[in-house]
């Protein structure tokens, strides 16, 4: 089966785009983010025609997040226990509300989210502490899925770069910048001590995900590496490749982010006999 998450930034503008990958690279399931949509506007047709369903949540033209699968769903969920809200103005009173940032269900036997995590703006913007509240919640919920499910895996734009060698955008400044500064360090590794791994890492060590369009960012590689999907050890132990696909920030009007792909081994059946076409 072959998973692969995917920060659109509008699937409407890009949705050809999306079609036409899923068929070159014969990926099976597709976690989107930034859809930038309302359910009633996401467009279904096109993925129908090619043979995926598509679950949605997506409440106006910001944020949204998907799952688009051919192998069908069951157990979808819309956010996560504990998840919260924020509204730039809250005046305190009742709870904020819930963004579109995380939809999760089981396809062929696999646990999986399609998660955007808020980006935090800056070290002193309200929204900062709501990232962490928000991956606090998350971890949370996550400890609860992985006591039920031996296959499971959070994957979509984390808004962090864990390490150094992720960060090539000369903007960044470690330590002072979001993305990069230690409190989001601390809690990006926080899912790991609590068993989830970096499935993509040990088979592609270097590679960013993300280029800004501004300052010839692709041009010049200086990228983030802030897209990911972490795995239980079930999961992990399953995963037979990887790839970053930067191809895709290539061509007419790509997203500033690109699909990170994994394949995982079918229990019940034998990895030769898979004739679909390699694409790393």
């Amino acid at each position: 089966m072959r998973i692969a998450t995917w920060n659109i930034n509008s699937i409407r503008t890009r949705v050809d785009r999306v079609v036409e990958w899923l068929q070159a690279t014969d990926v099976d399931v597709l976690a989107l983010q930034e859809t930038k949509c309302r359910d009633d506007q996401f467009p279904e047709d096109a993925l129908a025609a090619a043979g995926y369903e598509v679950a949605h949540h997506g409440l106006s033209q910001w944020n949204g997040v998907a799952l688009v699968s051919r192998l069908g769903f069951s157990d979808i969920t819309v956010g996560f226990e504990g998840m919260p809200g924020f509204a730039k103005d809250h005046d305190g009173v009742g709870e904020p509300p819930l963004e579109a940032r995380a939809i999760g269900a089981t396809i062929g036997g696999a646990r999986l989210w399609s998660l955007y995590v808020p980006n935090g703006r800056s070290l002193e913007d309200p929204h900062f502490d709501y990232k962490l509240r928000w991956l606090e919640a998350l971890r949370t919920a996550t400890a609860a899925e992985m006591r039920t499910h031996d296959q499971l895996a959070i994957m979509g734009d984390f808004n962090i770069a864990p390490f150094d060698a992720d960060c090539g955008d000369p903007r960044m400044i470690v330590g002072q910048s979001t993305h990069v500064s230690p409190v989001e360090r601390s809690s990006f590794a926080e899912f790991e001590r609590m068993g989830l791994f970096d499935v993509v890492r040990p088979t592609v060590p270097t590679g960013f995900t993300y280029w800004d369009y501004k300052n010839l960012a692709f041009p010049r590689d200086e990228g983030l590496r802030i897209d990911f999907i972490l795995g239980s050890a079930g999961f992990r132990d399953a995963v037979t490749d990887a790839f970053i696909d930067r191809d895709q920030r290539k061509g007419e009007q790509p997203s500033d982010h690109v699909p990170v792909v994994v394949e995982i081994s079918d229990s019940g059946a034998e990895s030769d006999d898979d004739d679909r076409p390699m694409f790393w």
